[in-house]
């Protein structure tokens, strides 16, 4: 096994590589793409400068999203957590920002949804306190961009698994639930399962690969696994590799499913 491929089990991949210059991945072999990339608000990761000047990060941008666009399938999507704005080293409009690069790459824009976490008490200042000097405005919400590479209906049609309460609330774009607990997880930027999970469900079918290019923690391998899919993760830091694989272990069970499986067999 090649040392990169950091974890290989069944059907799923954990690669500790550069998104940047990985080899790892086949041209248009994935089907789904959810990932929450670094946010450049100096955020502490171990193997990542999280703040950059901001032209710099819309090249870095560019770059990570054309290699992704590459690896989806012609009715590939992807799924894409991003900050609505940011306002640390001055207001810029990510949201609008990366969409666009991504439109400039060749993907096609289909819906936004927003993730309504309620973080409002992260907020410390307002800008001219009571006064229309400068105040600030700062929405305690976060966009899933939803993109596709060239068409947005599904070339074969094979198993879905979301039920039909899932799909009324999920295709109303605004989701409401808690963001992830740093601590808890041991990663500076973790997000919750529920995130993948509803992407997972509502925009891929059983069985199709699903792609996590800044994987961090793991968390949307084990939304991709407790949901029967194939997925692959891709990270350039170790540390974070290997908490991924054991949060993988722990909360889907990867290895108890694959003892069942034997004794079944047996």
């Amino acid at each position: 096994m090649n040392e990169r491929i950091f974890f290989d089990h069944q059907k799923l991949k954990i690669i500790c590589e550069d998104v940047l210059s990985t080899d790892k991945i086949l041209e248009e072999s994935v089907d789904l793409i959810v990932t929450s990339p670094p946010y450049n608000v100096d955020i502490k990761y171990n193997s990542h400068n999280d703040q950059i000047t901001y032209e710099k990060y819309l090249e870095f941008s560019h770059r990570w999203l054309s290699r992704c666009f590459n690896w989806l399938k012609d009715d590939g999507r992807m799924c894409l957590n991003i900050p609505l704005d940011i306002n640390k080293g001055g207001q810029q409009s990510v949201g609008a920002d990366l969409t666009l690069i991504a439109k400039k790459i060749g993907f096609n824009y289909h819906s936004t949804v927003i993730w309504n976490e309620g973080n409002i008490s992260r907020r410390t200042a307002w800008g001219s306190w009571l006064s229309a000097s400068a105040p600030y405005v700062i929405a305690p919400v976060e966009l899933i961009i939803i993109l596709y590479k060239k068409q947005w209906k599904k070339i074969d049609k094979r198993d879905s698994d979301i039920t039909k309460e899932e799909f009324i609330s999920w295709t109303n774009g605004l989701w409401t639930f808690n963001g992830e607990s740093k601590k808890r997880i041991g990663h500076p930027a973790p997000f919750p399962v529920e995130l993948p999970r509803r992407c997972i469900k509502l925009f891929s079918y059983v069985g199709d690969i699903v792609l996590d290019p800044f994987m961090g923690s793991g968390t949307t391998l084990i939304a991709a696994t407790l949901n029967n899919r194939r997925s692959i993760g891709l990270d350039v830091d170790i540390e974070y590799c290997t908490l991924a694989k054991k949060r993988i272990i722990a909360e889907a069970n990867i290895l108890e499913k694959k003892l069942n499986e034997m004794i079944m067999v047996a």
